[in-house]
C-alpha cells in the first residue's frame, strides 16, 4: 500500500468533463489500494476572472479580499471532485484549508505553508477515504486567508507530500512531462524521461511553466519524488529526482526562455564604495526582484556604467525609485523592455569545457547580440532582442542535440 499526492492543475480540471474524467485516474490509483490525497487548482480561467471582477471594483483592490476571491477557484473545484469521487461509488470529502487548517506565514497573495494539522485526514485515510485538499491557499495564525502565488497548488502538494511523509507526489497537467523546450514554439523538442532537482528549479525559475519554483526547491529540500504526468494520455511523464540518479549524455539537458523582462542601464553612476547596495536598496524594500548585474568601470576609475534586469511590470516602479534617490548620482537613466531572457540548462556543464564558447558563437554566427550574461554551474542566461527570441531558441536547441 503506498500513500499518494495527486495534484492536478487548472487544465486537468478545467471543465466538467475534465473533472470527471481526472476522478477516474484518481479511481484508477485507489483500485490499486493505494491512500490517496488530492490536490487541486482552479478551473482554468477561473483566477484571471476573479482577477477582472477585483479590478473591475478597484485597481488597489485591498490585498487581504483578493485572497478571499482568488482562493473560492480552488474550492469550487475541492467540491467538483469529491462530488465526482462519490459519484464514482468511492468515500470522498473535501477540506477546506481552514478547516485542516493549513498554517501560512508572509503577506497575502505571497504566503507559503509553514504546516498543516494531519489528524483528521490521516483517520479518514485509514477509513479508506480520498481527501480533496484546494491549493494555493492557507489561513494565517490570526485567521486570514491567505494565498500562496501564482502556481501555488504546486507547493500546496509538496508541502503536503512533505508533512503527510507520503511516497510520491504525481502533478497532472496538460503535457506529459517537462521537455527540451516549449513544444509549442519548438516542435523537435523532446520530452526528458528523468531531470534533476537542480536542472527543474532552474528551468522553472527561467519560464517553464511546468511546476512552481518554490515548489521544486521544497520537493529538493526534503528529497520527495516528483512525477509530472499528462492527464490526458497514459504516457510515462517525467520524473524530477536526485542528480545522483541521472545519467548525463547530454551537457545540456533544456533551453527555456521568457518575455517578461526589461532591461535598465545607468550611465555615468559615481563610483565609490556601497554605490551598488545604495541602487539596489529601495528596491528590495519595493519587491523589486533585480536579477541579472553588469557593472562597466571607466579607464579613470570614477565613474561607472551598471547594467539590470527586472520583471517588466516592475519596470515603471523601478524608474521611478531610481530617479527619487538622492543617494545616487548619475548622468542618464536608459531603459529596454523589449528584450527576452534565453537560458541553456544543464548539469552536465560543470564539467565540460566550452560550453558558453559554444552558446555565444551560436548566436554571433545567426548576428543575434547579446545584452547581458548571467552563469551559474549548471545554466547560462543571456538577455537579447525580444524578437528574435525564438530564433536563438530553435538554435540553440540544435547546437546542443537536443532535436
Amino acid at each position: 500500500m503506498t500513500k499518494k499526492v495527486l495534484k492536478f492543475g487548472g487544465t486537468s480540471v478545467g471543465s466538467i468533463d475534465r473533472i470527471k474524467h481526472a476522478a477516474k485516474i484518481i479511481k484508477r490509483e485507489y483500485d490499486k489500494k493505494n491512500k490517496i490525497i488530492v490536490v487541486v487548482s482552479a478551473m482554468s480561467g477561473t483566477t484571471n476572472n476573479l482577477i477582472a471582477h477585483a479590478e473591475s471594483i478597484s485597481k488597489k483592490f485591498n490585498k487581504r479580499e483578493l485572497d478571499v476571491l482568488l482562493t473560492s477557484g480552488e474550492q469550487v473545484t475541492s467540491a467538483l471532485m469529491a462530488g465526482a469521487l462519490t459519484d464514482l461509488g468511492i468515500k470522498s470529502k473535501s477540506w477546506m484549508n481552514w478547516q485542516i487548517p493549513i498554517i501560512t506565514e508572509g503577506d497575502h497573495s505571497n504566503s507559503r505553508i509553514v504546516n498543516m494539522n494531519i489528524k483528521d485526514i490521516e483517520k479518514y485515510l485509514s477509513k479508506d477515504g480520498i481527501a480533496v485538499i484546494p491549493g494555493f491557499q492557507g489561513v494565517s495564525k490570526s485567521g486570514d486567508i491567505t494565498s500562496i502565488g501564482r502556481g501555488g497548488s504546486d507547493a500546496t502538494a509538496v508541502a503536503i507530500a512533505k508533512i503527510f511523509n507520503t511516497d510520491s507526489c504525481e502533478i497532472y497537467t496538460d503535457v506529459d512531462g517537462v521537455y527540451s523546450s516549449d513544444p509549442n514554439k519548438v516542435p523537435l523538442a523532446k520530452k526528458i524521461e528523468k531531470i534533476s532537482y537542480e536542472e527543474m528549479l532552474e528551468l522553472s525559475s527561467l519560464g517553464t511553466k511546468v511546476m512552481q519554483a518554490s515548489a521544486v526547491q521544497t520537493a529538493m529540500m526534503h528529497e520527495i519524488p516528483l512525477h509530472v504526468k499528462s492527464t490526458f494520455t497514459n504516457r510515462k511523464g517525467t520524473e524530477i529526482i536526485n542528480q545522483e540518479n541521472i545519467d548525463y549524455k547530454k551537457v545540456v539537458t533544456g533551453v527555456a526562455y521568457s518575455k517578461d523582462d526589461a532591461k535598465i542601464t545607468l550611465i555615468g553612476v559615481e563610483d565609490k564604495p556601497g554605490v551598488a547596495a545604495d541602487i539596489f536598496e529601495p528596491l528590495s524594500k519595493n519587491d523589486i526582484n533585480v536579477d541579472m548585474v553588469i557593472q562597466n568601470i571607466s579607464a579613470d576609475g570614477k565613474k561607472t556604467d551598471l547594467t539590470f534586469t527586472i520583471k517588466r511590470q516592475d519596470k515603471n516602479n523601478a524608474a521611478s525609485l531610481l530617479e527619487s534617490n538622492n543617494k545616487i548620482k548619475y548622468e542618464t537613466l536608459q531603459m529596454n523592455d523589449k528584450v527576452s531572457k534565453i537560458s541553456i540548462v544543464g548539469a552536465g556543464m560543470v564539467a565540460t569545457p566550452g560550453v558558453t564558447y559554444k552558446m555565444f558563437r551560436t548566436l554571433a554566427e545567426d548576428k543575434i547580440n547579446i545584452l547581458a550574461i548571467s552563469t551559474s554551474e549548471i545554466k547560462i542566461s543571456v538577455i537579447i532582442d525580444e524578437q528574435l527570441t525564438i530564433q536563438a531558441v530553435k538554435k540553440l536547441h540544435k547546437t546542443f542535440n537536443l532535436d
